[in-house]
């Protein structure tokens, strides 16, 4: 069975991005077939594929309002050798022009049915909002990895973050469940961000990922040559991280 996840945190700036795109570099070398879908108007995730949004005709925009078909946009040739739904600033207008729509919620989840069966995992990089963006990528997911930084801010968006998740089920989504909480951006050296790791654990237990990303000046080059970490320096402890991330991942879908 496909398994869909759903990469999101209202919190900007936790690491979304880099875990969508590097999550899904290493799930295609571990020889998966993977598909990344880019749902913020701000294009990282597609930029960080090394795709210019600039001069893309069609992305999920057009998915979305069902001007396009999701096979149509799909781009399958990025460097780290995982299909990519693009997006760019169009998309910021999304959220308004499906307001009318009919089934607005699960329109990204009935788009997917078209080609689905023709990768082992789905990733949707969701944008840093609770908006109707999100939802699409919540009601479509079987699951949510949840990247936050150890802070303690972060504690208090993970709990917005877990009741619409709630809300969610029992509206749209019955079989959604959190998969994961993600610590990246990790430095041990810092006091507070081992205490706020150690309430996670205490918190989540097992739905806390094993693996935990580090700060890693590789991670933060890559996306400026439009590479995964793992074709940029593969022996960088950034790169080992993801690798690890995907083990786990695939061992949770096993």
């Amino acid at each position: 069975m496909v398994k869909i996840l759903a990469i999101a945190n209202q919190k900007g700036g936790v690491g979304k991005t880099t875990t969508s795109i590097n999550l899904a570099a290493s799930l295609v070398n571990a020889g998966k077939r993977i598909l990344l879908i880019d749902l913020d108007p701000q294009g990282n995730t597609t930029m960080g594929s090394g795709i210019d949004k600039r001069f893309l005709q069609h992305t999920i925009y057009h998915v979305l309002l069902g001007e396009q078909t999701i096979a149509n946009v799909r781009i399958s040739e990025t460097k780290g050798r995982y299909h990519l739904i693009p997006a760019n600033q169009d998309l910021a207008g999304a959220e308004i022009e499906m307001v009318g729509l009919e089934h607005r919620e699960t329109r990204l989840k009935n788009a997917l049915q078209e080609i689905i069966t023709d990768y082992d995992l789905v990733l949707m990089d969701c944008p840093p909002a609770l908006n109707l963006l999100t939802l699409n990528g919540l009601c479509a997911a079987h699951a949510v990895m949840i990247p936050m930084q150890c802070e303690y801010f972060a504690l208090e968006g993970l709990s917005d973050l877990v009741n619409t998740i709630k809300r969610v089920r029992s509206s749209f989504n019955p079989t959604l469940k959190i998969e994961g909480l993600l610590r990246t951006m990790f430095d041990p050296r810092n006091i507070l961000a081992k205490q706020v790791s150690d309430q996670l654990q205490q918190h989540f237990g097992k739905k806390v990922y094993q693996t935990v990303i580090p700060r890693n000046i590789r991670l933060a080059e890559a996306p400026g040559f439009g590479l995964p970490v793992l074709l940029h320096d593969k022996h960088s402890k950034g790169a080992q991280a993801y690798l690890d991330l995907a083990k786990e991942v695939l061992n949770a879908a096993a």
